[in-house]
């Protein structure tokens, strides 16, 4: 660092470099197109959302924990919905989790642990650079040695290609996904498959099974977050195929999300109201709506005032389109650079770099921030001062 710039990041990945960049965020305090002083700007989020009938609090990415509890704060003294990136992009897997259970582990213990490996229509290096070289198949674990102690299994499911570097491989149509994740189940329970199914299709899930359940423990490792018109009932299927496996084997669900700290907003969020996310506090008491969250209200016109907290640039595109057509205030690093209309904007630095606090890891372990440079303004302090002026 010199200057207050970031000129070097050691040991990162091309996405890290990435995102600390240069360390420069936005300084800005506005409200419409002139510049505010910050009192004023809180004042003005705090009328707009007072006036407001049916307000939304919506979490976007790049926020500490500490910001996203002084959010719920401002959600609940509004009686507003607050919604976060989660429901639109992993919403699918964490409600197979609260229907069916779990069965997870840390990513340390899937690196000392897991001699088999299953990456299920997913390649880590197109988005998780550093998983294989850090957690699995390459690194020196406590019980494997490295990746020639483990075995690697690629399943392609349509366009979504698994792993290149694979001992095995399977693949599946994008329409057969759920279907084989069944008869995989089936298969490893000992079940016969039913009648219908193809029989090209009973013979690749039941050499998948065998070879599964020859691991000492096996991780599943698949896309938390997949790509848009994926069948969300693969959710249930992975979930359901892992609860299996841990009969005649061991075996740990891994399932990858996106940065920004996406877990630590359910962690938060559950803490706070018991709910992982589409939390409405309209009764007075947190209610949880995970399908009627923040996109499907946007939709029915049912929104007339938004609060957006974290960086635009982490919205699904979803929401991002539909802010459009409602009064939004924004809070976050690059605030005030937000691609659909803010009525208020309140530049803040981004959690890690300019901001300290905690946040959670893709697997639910809570890491330290440290920041390395000044903030042009403390989210969380921003916020508390909101909750203030609406109380």
């Amino acid at each position: 660092m010199r200057n207050r710039t970031i000129v070097e990041a050691r040991n990162a990945c091309e996405l890290g470099a990435r995102w600390f960049g240069d360390g420069q965020v936005p300084g800005r305090v506005r409200t419409g197109d002139r510049d505010s002083d910050l009192p004023g700007a809180i004042a003005a989020i705090a009328t707009r959302l007072r006036n407001a009938n049916r307000p939304l609090v919506y979490l976007a990415g790049d926020l500490s924990c500490e910001a996203q509890r002084a959010a719920i704060a401002v959600a609940d003294i509004l009686h507003a919905i607050i919604d976060t990136v989660t429901t639109d992009t992993a919403g699918a897997g964490i409600l197979a989790a609260q229907r069916r259970g779990r069965a997870s582990a840390s990513l340390g213990e899937i690196r000392n642990r897991a001699d088999m490996v299953l990456f299920w229509g997913i390649d880590p290096a197109t988005r998780y650079p550093r998983f294989v070289s850090r957690y699995a198949p390459e690194p020196e674990g406590l019980y494997v040695s490295g990746r020639r102690g483990r075995v690697v299994i690629a399943a392609d499911v349509g366009a979504d290609r698994a792993v290149t570097d694979a001992d095995v491989r399977f693949a599946y149509g994008a329409e057969e996904e759920v279907v084989a994740l069944a008869l995989t189940r089936a298969a490893v329970l000992g079940r016969a498959a039913p009648s219908a199914a193809p029989d090209s299709l009973d013979g690749r899930t039941a050499a998948l099974a065998d070879r599964l359940r020859t691991g000492r423990y096996v991780a599943i490792v698949a896309d938390g977050e997949p790509s848009p018109g994926r069948d969300p009932r693969r959710s249930d299927g992975l979930v359901a195929l892992a609860e299996a496996l841990n009969g005649p084997t061991r075996c740990a669900l891994c399932t990858l999300r996106g940065g920004g700290n996406r877990s630590g907003a359910d962690a938060v969020l559950t803490a706070q109201t018991g709910y992982p996310m589409a939390v409405d506090f309209a009764r007075g008491t947190p209610r949880y709506r995970p399908y009627a969250g923040a996109a499907p209200l946007l939709a029915r016109g049912e929104i007339d005032a938004a609060l957006v907290i974290g960086a635009p640039a982490s919205l699904p595109e979803s929401i991002r389109t539909k802010l459009a057509t409602v009064a939004c205030c924004a809070v976050g690093p690059g605030a005030s650079r937000s691609p659909y209309s803010v009525a208020v904007a309140i530049d803040t630095g981004v959690a890690g770099i300019h901001e300290g606090g905690t946040a959670f890891r893709m697997d639910d372990i809570p890491l330290p921030l440290r920041p390395a440079l000044p903030a042009p303004n403390d989210t969380t302090t921003v916020l508390w001062s909101l909750a203030r002026a609406l109380a």
